[in-house]
């Protein structure tokens, strides 16, 4: 049983999970349309049963699709900062702790706890970081569309 914490790792991990959700199901619902009905079609017209043609067709003809969305969202995730700031606003910057039964941290903690330090480097370092996530997030969004433009063109879309 988890002990009984106001504020932690795991309940910022559930609660990017719970703002991620949507965004992904949405995305894979969208791409799954995308899939050419000649290939449901075919698959029928072969005597195949309906969970075979969704694990071996439809599934690996949508499969970019849903990467895309899925690097979207947790490109989306990694930009929310507030979440991580009600879920997980505790813990130590100075050191580094990976048990996500304690507070962790993260980019976005990271610059709002640095940002009125009274140490020389404080702001060049928030800047720094706040650099690292917006670079972070735009190579996934790149990412996501040559991944989206492939699954596109292998789907014979435009």
């Amino acid at each position: 049983m988890l002990p009984f914490r106001k504020e932690f790792g795991l309940a910022g991990s559930v609660a990017l999970a719970i703002v991620m959700l949507p965004l992904i199901a949405r995305s894979s619902q969208e791409v799954l349309l995308l899939v050419p009905g000649t290939l449901r079609e075919a698959a029928d017209a072969l005597g195949v049963d309906r969970w075979r043609t969704v694990l071996r067709v439809i599934l690996p003809a949508a499969s970019g699709g849903i990467l895309t969305g899925a690097i979207l969202a947790a490109a989306r995730a990694a930009g929310e900062t507030a979440p991580v700031l009600i879920c997980d606003s505790i813990f130590n910057p100075t050191t580094t702790n990976l048990n996500p039964l304690k507070g962790v941290p993260n980019v976005p903690m990271f610059i709002y706890t640095s940002f009125d330090l009274p140490i020389a480097t404080a702001l060049s370092r928030v800047w720094g970081a706040a650099f690292v996530l917006m670079a972070f997030i735009l190579i996934a969004n790149i990412v996501a569309r040559l991944l989206l433009a492939r699954s596109r063109a292998k789907m014979g879309g435009a």
